[in-house]
């Protein structure tokens, strides 16, 4: 497991748009996925340990956001023929024992996380109403071993986009396990 911290791509960026499938080959547009106040778009896999620290507030979060009309989605980037846990199959499993209520994609090409300098799981972006970049970072201070996950950092900035407020003005990286580029 390489520690790897978010790229902290400039705020304002427009949400880079695609069409990914989930991993039971449904496909959806991110675009289409944002509630009136924005969109959560959260870079994860299924095998980091970073991602399992917050799967227990993944689903929980989904609902939140739904009350207050911000879309979510989640997308693996991995290259499933090195970690296999991380292949469509498995994503759609796992999305439904962890209860996700939101799609869970499959980013086969691995453009869609190059178009967002992703670099690692778990990789947090939310855009605004008018799906510009708004908050990107941690989800909150815990790591594995270190706390319970709260979501602090990143309800806060939701908090701030449906009051109608400024971006954060502190916003911290996410760290985690380096997405698992393919090596063709």
């Amino acid at each position: 497991m390489a520690l790897t911290a978010s790229t902290m791509l400039l705020l304002g960026t427009p949400l880079p748009d695609a069409t990914l499938a989930d991993g039971g080959g449904t496909p959806y547009t991110l675009s289409a996925l944002a509630g009136q106040h924005g969109l959560l778009v959260a870079f994860i896999c299924n095998h980091c340990p970073y991602v399992q620290h917050l799967n227990r507030a993944l689903a929980p979060l989904g609902a939140i956001l739904a009350e207050e009309d911000v879309g979510m989605v989640a997308i693996s980037s991995n290259d499933p023929l090195t970690y296999p846990a991380d292949a469509p199959d498995a994503m759609l499993r796992h999305a439904k024992a962890e209860g996700y209520t939101f799609p869970y994609l499959f980013d086969a090409t691995q453009e869609v996380a190059r178009a967002f300098h992703a670099a690692c799981t778990p990789d947090f972006f939310l855009f605004d109403s008018e799906l510009k970049l708004f908050y990107r970072g941690q989800f909150d201070a815990s790591r594995p071993g270190k706390g319970e996950p709260d979501g602090a950092d990143l309800l806060g900035a939701v908090a701030l986009l449906v009051a109608g407020g400024k971006p954060p003005q502190e916003q911290l990286p996410s760290v985690g396990c380096n997405i698992k580029w393919r090596q063709d």
